[in-house]
């Protein structure tokens, strides 16, 4: 009986949700009977979301980028013809294709073609080394890569059978995307795939190489989901500055196909460029990581007084946390539309921080979206009281299926580990204290990296901090933080230590502070630690 009742009020709030955001509204005859024609054949994968809308607004702008605007209607028509193009030279049903694209419309095109073959789409990180990238590759033995010009020199000792260019500078010829496009027999619709196609997103490899991450395929669940704390509507404009290929772009590319989301893309974010971008298209609302904030925050204070943003309605931040006081510097300038996702690309989002989140309890990962559990279990397995810390497991419909080389995240009666450490308030907000092999014991004390670096990212004149633990012959462990300093600013070793000592228990002090230009990232904007741990310090 609870069981029942418990899916009649999932199902009530799922339709209030979709209401609320404009996915579901009333449709003419015609229109209603493209739609679920659509979603009929064709299920809720891009290949008919975006088919739907085709049928629903063929007129609507689908992608703004350096190229201009692309429509529904044109982008369901290019993507028929590339799928057409791509069979022609050989994609089948169950192959795998490779794409490592920057953010434009090519890499939403060949994404939506793949899908509308019934084959797999691998995403390549954008910053890949060339070893890392061959690697990867010949792993997941995708049979094509659709890639952009640029990343030629790094693909050459990558073994496939075919190679499609989806962006270049120069005449798009017959092995572009534009060339297959403009030379298939037909811009018709596609009979439907018997096999649905999988979506393949690597982890970060912050601390190795990336693992493939199966993902399910959203739809309706996983938008009520994340739209069950973030209020984005259909029709807005929105700035995905995050990477295509990440999973938190890769989800806004997704929602968009059940918003009708008009996508605004560019191939390099730059900070003005994307305050710029906003103002032009009259956009509603930003996916970023938060080195992306931070950067913008850090231009000139007359750059940043030259663009109010005053349509903008949410910023959706996620990819790591939000560092020290970012979170109140943006809301006090831009107003309280920040929202900050956690989760990973195995679990998706487990918790969203709302900007009353923010403000009430700065260091929050925020509350739990609908249809989501999160626990916080001791070592043996067992869930821990309020206010104690412990690992993360995170149960929803959006977990991924195993890594596509073997292995998999710890479960516990259906829970799956994050990797990190965090506890839960009275208020039920999480919070994330660091991974769980990141925790280092000083002088018997659990010292968590995270807890030091927010600390240190409050010092005026810090821009940037990363730590992480070594070798101390008093205490056992210590950290060794690495601090970039903003223009202009000249704090030294011990403003650093005494700001530490000051707010955080002493053997909280780092053993030794480094002063670095910058800090090693990788495309997504995680801190790389493996390499800071090879700079010796001074």
């Amino acid at each position: 009986m609870g069981s029942k009742s418990s899916r009649v009020r999932d199902a009530a709030f799922s339709l209030k949700t979709l209401i609320e955001s404009g996915i579901v509204r009333p449709y003419g005859p015609r229109k209603l009977t493209g739609i679920v024609t659509s979603l009929t054949k064709w299920g809720t994968a891009p290949a008919g979301g975006f088919r739907a809308l085709a049928k629903r607004d063929p007129d609507g702008v689908a992608i703004i980028d350096e190229r201009g605007e692309l429509t529904f209607g044109e982008l369901h028509r290019r993507t028929n013809a590339l799928a057409r193009g791509l069979r022609e030279r050989g994609v089948k049903e169950g192959d795998g294709v490779a794409v490592m694209c920057r953010n434009h419309r090519g890499f939403i095109e060949a994404s939506i073609a793949i899908n509308k073959l019934g084959a797999d789409v691998l995403y390549l990180n954008t910053a890949f080394a060339g070893p890392q990238l061959v690697e990867v590759v010949d792993r997941e033995a995708p049979r094509v890569v659709v890639y952009d010009e640029e990343f030629a020199g790094l693909l050459e000792g990558v073994q496939v059978e075919d190679r499609v260019i989806a962006w270049t500078d120069g005449e798009a010829g017959d092995d572009t995307i534009d060339g297959l496009i403009r030379r298939a027999a037909s811009s018709d619709d596609l009979d439907p795939p018997k096999r649905s196609s999988r979506t393949i997103i690597l982890t970060s490899g912050t601390t190795g190489t990336p693992k493939g991450a199966p993902r399910p395929q959203g739809g309706i669940p996983a938008a009520v989901s994340l739209l069950s704390r973030m209020p984005l509507k259909a029709g807005w404009r929105c700035h995905i500055a995050a990477p295509l290929f990440h999973t938190w772009g890769f989800a806004h590319y997704q929602l968009a196909m059940l918003l009708g989301t008009t996508m605004v893309l560019t191939r390099k974010f730059d900070p003005e460029n994307a305050l710029q971008l906003m103002e032009d298209h009259d956009c509603d609302s930003i996916v970023v990581i938060p080195v992306m904030l931070q950067r913008i925050l850090a231009l000139p204070e007359d750059r940043l007084d030259a663009h109010r943003l005053p349509r903008l309605k949410a910023v959706a931040s996620s990819g790591s946390a939000l560092p020290g006081d970012l979170p109140t510097r943006w809301m006090d300038r831009y107003g309280d539309n920040l929202y900050s996702i956690y989760g990973s690309t195995e679990v998706a989002w487990a918790s969203i921080a709302t900007p009353q989140d923010l403000r009430e309890a700065p260091g929050t990962a925020g509350g739990i979206p609908h249809a989501t559990v999160v626990k916080i279990l001791d070592p043996d397995g067992k869930e821990l009281p309020v206010g104690e810390s412990g690992r993360i497991f995170v149960a929803n419909d959006l977990q991924f299926e195993g890594y596509t080389g073997g292995g998999h995240k710890e479960v516990v009666d259906g829970l799956m580990s994050t990797g990190d450490v965090g506890r839960f308030d009275p208020d039920g907000r999480l919070y994330v204290e660091g991974r769980d092999d990141e925790m280092i014991v000083s002088g018997g004390e659990n010292v968590f990296p995270k807890e030091v670096e927010d600390c240190i990212a409050k010092l005026d004149g810090v821009a940037e901090v990363a730590a992480i633990g070594v070798d101390d012959d008093d205490y056992g462990k210590r950290l060794r933080a690495f601090v970039v300093r903003a223009d202009g600013a000249d704090v030294s070793d011990d403003d650093v230590k005494g700001w530490v000592k000051q707010n955080l228990a002493r053997y909280k002090v780092p053993r030794e502070i480094v002063f670095l230009d910058e800090l090693p990232r990788n495309a997504t904007g995680k801190v790389l630690k493996r390499e800071l741990a090879e700079v010796e310090a001074p």
